[in-house]
C-alpha cells in the first residue's frame, strides 16, 4: 500500500494590529476604493472624460478620498468618444476613506458647469462599487 504525501499546511501568518498601528499608522489604512463606471448614451456619440479633481467625500465628517487612477477613460482637458448606444465601463480608484466613514459621496469639483455629484453611496465590505453615470 501507497501512501501519498501530503503538502505542509501554510498557516495563515499572524499580525498584531496594535502593534503595526504604533509603529506605522498608515499601514492600517493602506486600502483603495474602486468605482466601476458605467454610461449609457441614448440616443447619440457622447463625451466622457473625468477630472483630476474629483474625490470621494465623506457624509458625516467630510474625510476625502483623492482619485489616484482611472482606467479606460481620459482625464481633462482630453475626451472619450462614447458610441451611440454602446455601454461603456471605466475605472476608478481612490485612496482610502477611514473606516468610520459608512457613507460618503463621489464628486467632481471643477471649475465650470457639468461636474457631477453622485450622493450617499453606502459603504460596504469590500470598497467595491458600481456607479451608472446616466447620460
Amino acid at each position: 500500500m501507497s501512501s501519498i504525501e501530503q503538502p505542509p499546511v501554510k498557516a495563515k501568518p499572524f499580525v498584531d494590529t496594535d502593534v503595526l498601528f504604533s509603529i506605522r499608522p498608515e499601514l492600517l489604512n493602506d486600502s483603495y476604493i474602486y468605482i466601476h463606471g458605467y454610461v449609457q448614451p441614448q440616443t447619440h456619440e457622447m463625451l466622457i472624460r473625468i477630472w483630476p479633481s474629483t474625490f470621494l467625500v465623506g457624509r458625516k465628517a467630510g474625510e476625502r478620498a483623492q482619485l489616484i487612477h482611472a482606467e479606460n477613460i481620459t482625464f481633462a482637458p482630453v475626451w472619450t468618444l462614447v458610441e451611440q448606444k454602446q455601454r461603456y465601463n471605466f475605472l476608478l480608484i481612490f485612496s482610502a476613506l477611514p473606516k468610520a466613514c459608512r457613507v460618503f459621496d463621489l464628486v467632481e469639483e471643477i471649475p465650470q458647469p457639468g461636474g457631477f455629484l453622485i450622493p450617499n453611496i453606502s459603504r460596504n465590505d469590500t470598497d467595491v462599487y458600481h456607479v451608472n453615470f446616466n447620460a
